[in-house]
């Protein structure tokens, strides 16, 4: 392949500088982008190209982009930077990727710019929520067409937010008025009630957990987007569901990976059928950057299969996308 230039909007963030290093480590060339730069000349790459620029002045972004080959926005909260990064992207011309695990931001952006981003390749939520949970499903789906139902059931050991899912959550709660969001008989629904506490069985060595069910998250989002299955539900262990809402919990360490391990567990079940795909790994931030950084890495090489405002499993051949992320995640299934 030929050099690459990608813009990462947020290369100073917890999850940006993971990105950063895993683009450099491919060869990409990187152009770090944020509001302060300071903090951008602060990043460990002294060779880094520096661009200030803030979603409140466009005309910052479209210098910031200018020569870039893509983009991709590590910024939260997303409700504040998707759209005007998106809009950014499509007046250059380039590709535009996130990794937003919000909720509201996912739907924002597919209701936004569905028809905006005709010809031009807009996929959010290319990250551990919502990005590895639609390539699962996708892929545990094989040849059927419709599914009455898909299960994405994540076992963390630990959940030590960042500043940014802290920020994010608040957002989020803000505009959910303090209800509760679940994906059930095809559409998005609003819940006042509790969430449901029940047992799931994880694949060995994991085993029976106790998990929040309806902990809904960007899956519900981006597997519907482009999948016939009518209910999908996510679930999160309770362990780390009350971590990361915990306001004494501490940060994830802010040099390199962490100690947290993941179970994704995936169910798809049609007309009395079941298929199941695991996968495993370490740090659900630090494991978002192979899955965004692989996923313009094919983009720009056209390895693709839709464009517009797409998913992950829409976009790429989910089989083979899961493949190329060993040894970092390993599925079975």
């Amino acid at each position: 392949m030929g050099t690459y230039d990608v813009a990462v909007f947020g290369a100073y963030g917890h999850t940006g500088r993971f990105v950063v290093a895993e683009l450099r480590e491919r060869g990409f060339g990187v152009l770090a982008v944020g509001r302060d730069e300071t903090k951008l000349r602060g990043l460990p790459w002294p060779d880094l190209d520096v661009r200030q620029a803030s979603v409140d002045d466009p005309a910052s972004l479209d210098r910031a982009f200018a020569g870039a080959d893509a983009v991709i926005n590590a910024a939260g909260p997303f409700a504040d930077t998707a759209a005007p990064v998106i809009e950014a992207a499509l007046r250059a011309g380039i590709p535009y990727l996130d990794v937003a695990a919000e909720l509201e931001a996912n739907i924002d952006t597919f209701a936004q710019f569905g028809e905006r981003a005709a010809g031009a390749t807009v996929i959010p939520a290319m990250a551990f929520f919502g990005g590895l949970g639609d390539l699962m499903v996708t892929a545990a789906m094989g040849d059927w067409t419709s599914a009455d139902e898909a299960h994405v059931a994540y076992g963390l050991s630990s959940w030590h937010p960042t500043e940014g899912t802290r920020a994010a959550g608040k957002v989020s709660r803000e505009r959910r008025d303090g209800k509760r969001i679940r994906f059930a008989r095809g559409r998005i629904e609003h819940r006042e009630d509790a969430l449901p506490e029940l047992d799931w069985d994880f694949p060995a060595p994991l085993g029976t957990r106790a998990v929040l069910g309806e902990f809904t998250m960007a899956d519900v989002i981006t597997v519907p987007s482009h999948l016939d299955i009518p209910e999908v539900t996510t679930y999160m262990t309770v362990n780390a569901a009350r971590e990361v809402v915990t306001p004494e919990t501490p940060a994830p360490p802010a040099d390199g990976p962490s100690a947290q391990e993941f179970v994704v567990d995936v169910v798809v079940r049609a007309g009395g059928e079941e298929r199941r795909i695991v996968a495993r790994g370490q740090d659900i931030y630090a494991i978002t950057a192979p899955l965004v950084v692989e996923a313009v890495q094919r983009v720009l090489d056209g390895r693709t299969k839709a464009t517009g405002v797409v998913s992950a499993g829409e976009v790429f051949d989910a089989a083979d996308f899961l493949a190329a992320l060993a040894p970092r995640i390993t599925v079975t299934g």
